[in-house]
């Protein structure tokens, strides 16, 4: 299977991942709201996903796959059966992994309380006792997640090994088949029923990921055999390479981790629901634009660097930035400038008030200030890795934690900014990291903004301020359909959506931003 095909098809399948996600969340606000029940249930699903992203699919997934395929491709130099050996090595990975995730799991499910309180303080500010208590008793349903999905990221990652892509990546759609499913048919009386069923559903999803990828790997003729723990030399060495890749994951999650204890802990009811409905927005266009880009020019500036075109990439990524300007300053204002409108269209029903829609509208605000910075992050990052220079990006990471950490202390205590302070720390952090990918890259002459990209950058600039006007102009006025059925909300948003795409994208070919001739070739790079 192709390269381009393996990137379509991963991409496809995230893209159904990521609507069936934003259904869940339309439902989930329609009726558990923002309150009570649902603080207590992104809690209680923060903590198996704060160590998935940290080991499951973040640290683990990036050193066992290579580490598989150089256990095969050495049996194989050596004239032996590739696949049976890495299936071995595989099983003793396993055999030290599945101990570590039962004994680890059963002590957050017997003490929940330590670590939510660890993550909540105990929502000294907003709920009290009742919420606290609610969140551990959730926990306790929702972490064997946590084992379930660190097997199924081992078992992805043979099968990723095999060239059999898109079975990993159609998993996680199980998940919101599973916790829409819930809402749908199996929901309770009340916002607090139905947050103990959707924390039910969440391990039902991993159960179902778990056989999914079981049956995938049984058809791919790959089955894994238990057996006593064996900590041998090559089971030590991915261990060794687990935890550089853990501390680089942990500092996003870490950050996470900060907003949501100091949103729980100090800022009133609904703070974390808001948070995470304004963050659900601002994420979309940068998983499409973002993930997209920095995918793309990865492999294209790795080979320039190998053949010593220093130039030719660094011409790259200047048009690299160009693309992700070009698609993400109309996204950023529009979260900006219409975010009442958005999240009122998409969330506000059922149990999610007008009230909670003035929050997250302003949360989504602020957040939106920083999507060029995640955005032009995923850009400049790749100018690292092509130069197998790993630790840089981890080390600015750390850096932007701390900062984060001081902004989040200063804006909940020092200010009145509530849980939007919180988001404009988030989004000043953004801009301190990608400021300093670009300030290393430059310094060192592996990147420089060269003089088409100041000119575009103009010019896409004045575009996006042509398309500002128009939805200042158009958001008031919809503003009424936004709270109606169904087709008056559909309608609302193409009618606030369409126009102002439409005026953005002709002003920037008017003013020279760009021409067709070159978005065509840029697509013709990306299949090269």
């Amino acid at each position: 299977m192709s390269l381009v095909r393996n990137t379509a098809t991963i991409g496809s399948l995230t893209l159904v991942s990521r609507v069936l996600g934003f259904v869940r969340d339309m439902l989930m606000a329609h009726f558990v709201g923002a309150g009570f029940a649902n603080d207590a249930f992104l809690i209680a699903w923060r903590l198996p996903n704060l160590f998935r992203a940290l080991f499951a699919e973040g640290a683990f997934a990036a050193s066992f796959v290579p580490m598989f395929n150089r256990v095969v491709g050495a049996a194989e130099r050596d004239g032996r059966e590739g696949l049976p050996v890495g299936i071995r090595f595989a099983e003793d990975v396993l055999s030290i992994l599945l101990p570590f995730l039962a004994v680890f799991t059963t002590i957050i499910i017997a003490f929940p309380k330590p670590i939510v309180w660890l993550i909540t303080f105990g929502f000294k500010d907003g709920g009290g006792h009742a919420k606290f208590e609610f969140a551990a008793h959730l926990t306790q349903i929702t972490f064997p997640y946590l084992a379930l999905i660190s097997l199924v990221s081992l078992m992805g990652g043979i099968l990723n090994s095999l060239n059999r892509f898109w079975v990993n990546a159609a998993a996680p759609i199980l998940l919101n088949v599973c916790m829409i499913g819930g809402l749908l048919f199996f929901r309770g009386h009340d916002p607090v029923q139905t947050a103990h069923t959707q924390a039910i559903a969440v391990t039902v999803s991993g159960v179902a990921q778990l056989l999914w990828l079981i049956f995938a790997a049984r058809r791919a003729g790959v089955v894994l055999k238990l057996k006593r723990p064996t900590l041998d030399p090559q089971v030590k060495q991915l261990l060794k390479m687990i935890w550089p890749a853990a501390v680089g994951a942990g500092a996003v999650q870490f950050n996470l981790v900060v907003i949501s204890a100091l949103a729980a802990g100090f800022l009133g009811q609904g703070a974390v629901s808001y948070i995470y409905y304004a963050d659900r927005l601002n994420q979309l266009p940068l998983a499409l634009v973002g993930i997209g880009v920095g995918t793309a020019i990865l492999p294209v500036i790795s080979r320039q660097i190998g053949a010593g075109q220093e130039k030719e990439a660094i011409h790259t990524q200047n048009r690299a930035v160009e693309l992700a300007l070009f698609l993400c300053l109309p996204a950023t204002a529009g979260l900006m400038l219409a975010s009442t409108a958005l999240i009122q269209a998409t969330f506000q029903t059922g149990h999610f008030t007008a009230a909670d829609t003035r929050a997250s509208a302003a949360v989504l605000t602020a957040f939106s200030c920083g999507l060029p910075a995640y955005i032009l992050i995923k850009v400049f990052t790749p100018g690292f890795y092509a130069r197998t220079d790993t630790k840089t990006p981890v080390r600015i990471a750390m850096i932007e934690m701390a900062c984060n950490m001081a902004l989040n202390l200063f804006f909940v205590f020092g200010t009145n900014l509530s849980y939007v302070g919180l988001a404009i720390s988030g989004a000043s952090c953004a801009w301190i990291n990608a400021g300093l990918l670009y300030y290393v890259l430059h310094r060192r002459g592996q990147f420089s903004i060269d003089a088409q990209l100041k000119h575009r950058a103009i010019r896409l600039l004045l575009a996006t301020l042509a398309m500002a006007a128009l939805l200042l102009f158009l958001e008031p006025r919809l503003l009424p359909f936004m709270g109606g059925g169904f087709l008056h909300r559909v309608g609302g948003l193409i009618a606030l959506i369409v126009p102002a795409a439409a005026v953005y994208f002709a002003c920037a070919f008017l003013f020279g931003a760009f021409r067709v001739s070159e978005l065509k070739e840029l697509l013709r790079r990306r299949r090269a």
